[in-house]
């Protein structure tokens, strides 16, 4: 089975992918279809476009237009007047009532009136600072309850390896496919090279609802030659771990 690489925004590499992931990502608009793909044996990176009948890819034709739905709307019916009734006239219009003088508002009313505006203007204020902070604080603990679920697999990267003088995949022994490793807040989770010398772990963060994490993605990069692990990520820096910010 092929192992893909894309090119994220063209510039940085992601994988490797099976075909049927590199589809789910085209599926969810992640990539398309002018984005760069490789895999081994071709001789230099591809659009998606040109290797869509070798990854399985179907290309959905453009819709067409039905020219029967051109002109303008149908005009709306218009209700007949009925004719007037032999024999009556139109009645006379009532005189209108007479409006009374406006009742005088005693100045306490007013005060309290204007105190009670006030600490309406105030609670929203406070309303407005403190729903964000507190979305934000729920937003860090899920995304880092996540991770922390996820941390183990830098140990067994490293010891990979450590022993087979290469960086694993999903397929290889003591490592699954990517949606097993689904929990709360995790999609998905591809393990893989990253370049020349470097192994990584990718996580897929699953939050439906969170639009600020729905979709994002964080990596672990190990370094092979100096045995040091780097970390990054696409969603806000507010919400990822400090070693992982930009």
């Amino acid at each position: 089975m092929s192992q893909w690489f894309y090119a994220e925004g063209n510039r940085q590499q992601r994988g490797p992918l099976t075909s049927e992931e590199l589809i789910a990502l085209y599926q969810s608009s992640r990539i398309a279809l002018d984005t760069l793909v490789w895999r081994d044996g071709l001789a230099q990176w591809q659009p998606l476009r040109s290797v869509a009948d070798e990854v399985g890819l179907v290309v959905a034709p453009p819709p067409t237009v039905d020219a029967t739905l051109d002109g303008p709307p149908p005009a709306e019916p218009v209700a007949p007047t009925p004719p007037r009734l032999p024999g009556f006239d139109t009645p006379a219009p009532r005189p209108a009532a007479a409006t009374p003088p406006p009742k005088r508002t005693s100045g306490c009313l007013i005060i309290g009136l204007v105190v009670g505006l006030v600490m309406v203007v105030i609670v929203a204020i406070l309303a407005a600072i403190a729903l964000p902070a507190y979305q934000d604080y729920v937003n860090r603990a899920r995304l880092a309850s996540a991770v922390g679920t996820l941390s183990p697999l830098k140990n067994q990267v490293a010891e990979f390896v450590h022993v087979h003088d290469r960086c694993p995949v999903n397929s290889d022994d003591g490592f699954h496919a990517p949606g097993a490793y689904a929990t709360e807040g995790v999609g998905a989770v591809r393990i893989g090279r990253f370049g020349e010398g470097r192994c990584g772990v990718e996580i897929e963060f699953s939050m439906p609802g969170k639009r600020a994490l729905d979709g994002r993605m964080l990596w672990y990069e190990y370094d092979t030659a100096s045995q040091e692990w780097s970390c990054s990520s696409d969603a806000d820096s507010k919400y990822v771990p400090a070693q992982c910010r930009r």
